[in-house]
C-alpha cells in the first residue's frame, strides 16, 4: 500500500511540474536559511561549552564612588582568588591570567615576532582552562620562573618541525632580555572560546619581572588596587555560585583596603560571578580579553531562522490549497470508486513527505555548498560540515521539521478528503470559508514579519552608517600606526625615537608622525584618580593618554581653549590637557574656567591646565565620550612610556606611492628598532572593526529578510491562483459583460493589498519596539524615522503587488469560452 502511495505520489507531483517545483523551492530555500541560521546559532552558544566549563566562573569587579557606578571590569585584584579560595569552602580551586604581550626572539633563526596572545598563568590552568598539553607534565611545566607553553601552531611559528620542548626563547622589552625555557606544547585552544591563547608564561615569572623593577611589596599575590588579572574559581559540585555572591559584599569590606580616598569618596568595590559559558555573549566590560558577541543578535538569529522555516510551511498549505479546486474531481471520483477519507488522507500525506523529504535533500546539499562562504561571512571559524550544529539544535530542527511537515501536510489532505463527492461532481463545490481566513491571517502573518525585518534592517543599515559618518573629533585617513619601541628603555627612548621621527619625516610620502600611548579605537586601561587641587570634592577617574608634542595637531583635533603642548614651554613637563567631557565632570562653569588651573593626579601629582580639547570619539559610538586627560610625553616626562604598552608610531601619509613609503618607512625601522619586528595597520580599518558586529548583523539580518519575503511571494501567489480559480466563472462574464483589463486586476488584487496593508499596520509597532530595543544598546543613535516603516511597507507592497498582477494578467487574458462552455 505504501508502494502504491508513493507511486500514485510521484505521478501526481510530475502531471503538476510547476506547482511541485515551486513548492519543492520555497521548502528548500526556508530549510538551507534556517539550517544555515542554526550552525551560526550553535556556534554562538557553543564558546567555552566543555566539561570543566560547567563548575567554571570569572569574577568581575564593580567600583563604585559615593553610590555611583564608576566602571565594571572582567579583570580583578590578584589577591582575590587565593582568598576566595582560604575563605569560602565552596571554592575548590582558582586560576589566574595576566596579559604578556612580548617581543619573542628565537636567536637561532634570528626571527623576532611581537605576540599579545599570551598571558602569565597559574599552574591550575591546566585543570581548569581546557589547555591540553601534548609534552610536558601538567604539575611542573609553569612552576617557578622563566618557564613557558606554547600552542602547536605557534610551535611550528618559531621551531618549524623541530621539537619545541626544552628549547629557549628570548624575550626583549625595554628594560631587560629574558630568556624563558619552553616546558611543553598544547593542543591549539579551541576556536569557540571567550579567550585566544597561543602561549603561557608561568606567573612567578610575573613575581620576578616585578622585583627586578624595583616592586618590594609582592604585588602579585597581595595588592588590592591593580585590576589587570582574569580570575577564575572552580566550584565544588553541588555548589550554587549565586548563594556565594551574596557572601561577596561582606568579603570586599572585610578586605578594601583602608585608604584616605576611599573614605573621601565614600569608595567601594563589589564582585560579581559569571559563569565561564555565558561569558561571550553576556559579557562586555572594560578590559574584556576579546570581542564578545551578543546575546539578544543571537537570539534574533534564531527567530528568524524558526520565522523562515515557519513562513515555507504556510506557502505550502496555501499552494497545496490553491489547487484544490483542480483536485476535487479527482476526490470525488476517487470516493464514488470505494476510496475511503483515511487513505485519501495517506495519499495526500505521503505527497507531502515527499515534497518535503526531496526539499530537505536539496537543502542539505545547498548548506553543504554555502557553509564554507557563510563562515567567511559571518567570521567564524567552524568547520565546513553540517555537523558543527550540535546535537540539541539537530533534535530541534528535526522535530520541527517531522511536526510541521505533517501538519503542513495534514490540513491540505483533510481539506482535499473531505469535498463531498455529489457537490463536486455536479460543479456545486464551494470552499469553506473558514479555511479561507485562516489562508489570509497567515499571509498576513507572512508579510508582517517581512515588514518588521526589511525594516530592521534600515535601521542597522542607518545605524553603521551614522556612526561611520559622524564627525569623530579627529581625522584618521591615510594614517599607517607601528607597533613598536618595546625593547627601547627609558633611557635611550627619547635620542632614538627623535632621530627615527626625523628621518621618517624626510621620506617625501609622509606628512607628519606623532607617538602615543594607545591609538583611537583600542580602549585605554591606563587610569588614575583625579580631581581640582584645593577642593574637597571627590576624585574622579579619568583615562590617561599619553602623547608628543604633535599629537594634537597631528591627529587636527581641534582646540576649544588654551593651546597644545609646546617644546617651548619648559613647564609644560607639569601640563594636562582636558577634554571637553572631563571639564564637565570637574565641575568648571565653563572651558574656559578649566584653564590654568591646577589638578592633582594619582599620588599628590600636580598638574596645569592649559588646554581643551573638543570631545573626540577615542572609542566608536556604541559608547559615551570618556573624560581624558592628555599627558605630554618628552626627555623629562618620560615615565608615561610604558614599556611594552605604548608605543605606538601614527603616520600621515600622502595617497601616492603608499606601499612604496611603508617600505622606506620598513627599512628605516630595522636601522633604529632592530630587535622590533615592523607592525603596522591602516588606522581606519582597526578603528571601524568596532563596528564590524554591527555591520555583520546588518548584513545578515537583510539577507534573510529578502528571503523571507521571497518566500512570503510564493505563498501569496499561491492565495492568489487559489482565489483565481475559484472565481474562474465571475471573470468570464465580467469579460462577456465588456470589463476591462485594468478593471479585472483591480478586482483581484484589491482583497490581497488589504491584507498587505493590514500586515503593515500590525508592523508599525512591533517593528519599532524590536528595533528601539536594539538601539538601545549604542550611546549615540538614530532615531526610527516613520519613513522606515513606510519604505517598508512599499517594498514589500510593490512585491506583493507584482506578484498578484502576474496570476491576474494571466487570468485576464485568458478566453471566457473555455471557462462559460459548461454553463
Amino acid at each position: 500500500m505504501l508502494k502504491n502511495h508513493l507511486k500514485t505520489a510521484i505521478r501526481s507531483l510530475l502531471k503538476r511540474r510547476g506547482f511541485t517545483l515551486v513548492n519543492i523551492l520555497g521548502l528548500a530555500i526556508g530549510i538551507a536559511c534556517c539550517l544555515l541560521l542554526f550552525q551560526y546559532v550553535s556556534w554562538e552558544r557553543s564558546y567555552d561549552n566543555y566539561a570543566e566549563g560547567k563548575r567554571l566562573y570569572r569574577m568581575r569587579l564593580d567600583n563604585y564612588e559615593e553610590g555611583k557606578l564608576e566602571w565594571q571590569a572582567a579583570t580583578c585584584y590578584p589577591i582575590t582568588g587565593p582568598y576566595m579560595k582560604r575563605d569560602f569552602p565552596e571554592v575548590e580551586d582558582f586560576c589566574r591570567l595576566k596579559n604578556a604581550s612580548m617581543v619573542f626572539a628565537n636567536d637561532s633563526k634570528h626571527a623576532k615576532f611581537a605576540e599579545t596572545k599570551g598571558y602569565f598563568a597559574d599552574t591550575s590552568v591546566f585543570r581548569m582552562l581546557n589547555v591540553q598539553l601534548l609534552s610536558g607534565d601538567n604539575a611542573n611545566a609553569l612552576k617557578g620562573p622563566d618557564k613557558m607553553v606554547m600552542s602547536e601552531s605557534m610551535a611550528r611559528k618559531y621551531f618549524g618541525g623541530e621539537s619545541a620542548t626544552g628549547k629557549i626563547l628570548t624575550i626583549r622589552d625595554a628594560q631587560m632580555t629574558q630568556h624563558y625555557q619552553v616546558t611543553g606544547v598544547f593542543k591549539d585552544y579551541p576556536a569557540n572560546s571567550h579567550l585566544v591563547i597561543n602561549y603561557l608564561v608561568s606567573y612567578p615569572t610575573l613575581g620576578k619581572i616585578k622585583r627586578l623593577q624595583g616592586d618590594t611589596t609582592n604585588s602579585t599575590e597581595t595588592m588590592w588596587g591593580w585590576y589587570d588579572f582574569y580570575t577564575y574559581i572552580k566550584l565544588k559540585p553541588g555548589a550554587d555560585y549565586k548563594q556565594l555572591e551574596k557572601k561577596l559584599p561582606a568579603f570586599c569590606t572585610r578586605y578594601y583596603p583602608d585608604l584616605n580616598w576611599a573614605k573621601a569618596n565614600k569608595a567601594h568595590d563589589e564582585l560579581h560571578i559569571i559563569p565561564v559559558p555565558d561569558i561571550h555573549l553576556n559579557s562586555n566590560y572594560f578590559e574584556e580579553a576579546e570581542v564578545n558577541g551578543n546575546a539578544s543578535s543571537v537570539s534574533f538569529m534564531f527567530l528568524i531562522a524558526l520565522l523562515i522555516l515557519g513562513i515555507a510551511w504556510v506557502n505550502y498549505i496555501n499552494l497545496a490549497t490553491a489547487r484544490s479546486v483542480e483536485r476535487a474531481k479527482e476526490v470525488g471520483i476517487r470516493k464514488v470508486m470505494g476510496a475511503k477519507r483515511g487513505g485519501l488522507v495517506k495519499q495526500f500525506l505521503a505527497e507531502s513527505l515527499l515534497l518535503n523529504f526531496t526539499a530537505l535533500f536539496i537543502a542539505f546539499i545547498a548548506v553543504l555548498a554555502l557553509t564554507p562562504a557563510f563562515n567567511r561571512f559571518v567570521g567564524h571559524d567552524a568547520s565546513s560540515a553540517l555537523f558543527t550544529i550540535s546535537g540539541r539544535y539537530w533534535l530541534l530542527f528535526f522535530g520541527i521539521f517531522v511536526a510541521g511537515t505533517l501538519l503542513s501536510g495534514l490540513y491540505p489532505a483533510l481539506v482535499l478528503s473531505g469535498y463531498q463527492p455529489v457537490k463536486v461532481l455536479k460543479g456545486a463545490f464551494k470552499n469553506a470559508a473558514g479555511g479561507l481566513v485562516l489562508r489570509k491571517a497567515l499571509i498576513v502573518l507572512q508579510f508582517t514579519t517581512s515588514v518588521i525585518l526589511i525594516a530592521g534592517t534600515l535601521v542597522v543599515y542607518r545605524q553603521v552608517q551614522f556612526m561611520r559618518s559622524q564627525t569623530l573629533g579627529f581625522n584618521i585617513n591615510q594614517t599607517v600606526v607601528l607597533n613598536g619601541g618595546a625593547s627601547i628603555n627609558d633611557s635611550t627612548y627619547q635620542h632614538i625615537y627623535h632621530a627615527f621621527k626625523n628621518e621618517v619625516l624626510r621620506l617625501p610620502g609622509v606628512r607628519n608622525i606623532t607617538a602615543s600611548t594607545n591609538v583611537m579605537g583600542q580602549e585605554i586601561t591606563w587610569t588614575n584618580d583625579l580631581k581640582r587641587l584645593g577642593s574637597n570634592q571627590k576624585t574622579y577617574t579619568m583615562y590617561n593618554l599619553g602623547v608628543d608634542y604633535d599629537f594634537v595637531p597631528g591627529y587636527e583635533m581641534k582646540m576649544m581653549a588654551g593651546r597644545n603642548f609646546s617644546k617651548s614651554f619648559p613647564t609644560d613637563k607639569n601640563a594636562a590637557i582636558l577634554n571637553e567631557a572631563s571639564v564637565k565632570l570637574l565641575g568648571y562653569k565653563n572651558i574656559e574656567a578649566a584653564l590654568n588651573t591646577k589638578i592633582v593626579e594619582g599620588l599628590n601629582d600636580t598638574l596645569i591646565v592649559i588646554g581643551v580639547v573638543s570631545d573626540f570619539h577615542h572609542l566608536g559610538l556604541q559608547k559615551e565620550v570618556d573624560p581624558q586627560l592628555i599627558l605630554p610625553m618628552d626627555d623629562t616626562r618620560n615615565y608615561y612610556m610604558i614599556p611594552g604598552e605604548q608605543n605606538y608610531y601614527s603616520l600621515k601619509l600622502s595617497s601616492a606611492n603608499m606601499p612604496q613609503t611603508i617600505d622606506a618607512v620598513k627599512a628605516l625601522w630595522g636601522n633604529y628598532f632592530p630587535n622590533d619586528p615592523f607592525d603596522y595597520f591602516f588606522l581606519d580599518d582597526f578603528y571601524n572593526k568596532q563596528y564590524q558586529a554591527s555591520n555583520l548583523f546588518g548584513c545578515v539580518f537583510g539577507v534573510f529578510a529578502l528571503l523571507a519575503v521571497l518566500i512570503a511571494c510564493f505563498g501569496l501567489s499561491g492565495l492568489s491562483a487559489y482565489n483565481i480559480l475559484q472565481r474562474t466563472k465571475e471573470i468570464g462574464i465580467r469579460k462577456v459583460m465588456g470589463a476591462s483589463v485594468s478593471q479585472l486586476l483591480y478586482l483581484l488584487s484589491k482583497d490581497f493589498m488589504v491584507l498587505v496593508f493590514a500586515a503593515f499596520v500590525i508592523a508599525i509597532p512591533l517593528g519599532w519596539w524590536v528595533m528601539d530595543n536594539w538601539l538601545a544598546g549604542f550611546a549615540y543613535r538614530v532615531s526610527i524615522s516613520a519613513w522606515i516603516f513606510l519604505a517598508a511597507g512599499l517594498v514589500a507592497g510593490i512585491i506583493a503587488l507584482v506578484t498578484i498582477i502576474l496570476q491576474a494578467l494571466k487570468a485576464s487574458g485568458s478566453n471566457p469560452v473555455t471557462s462559460l462552455r459548461s454553463e
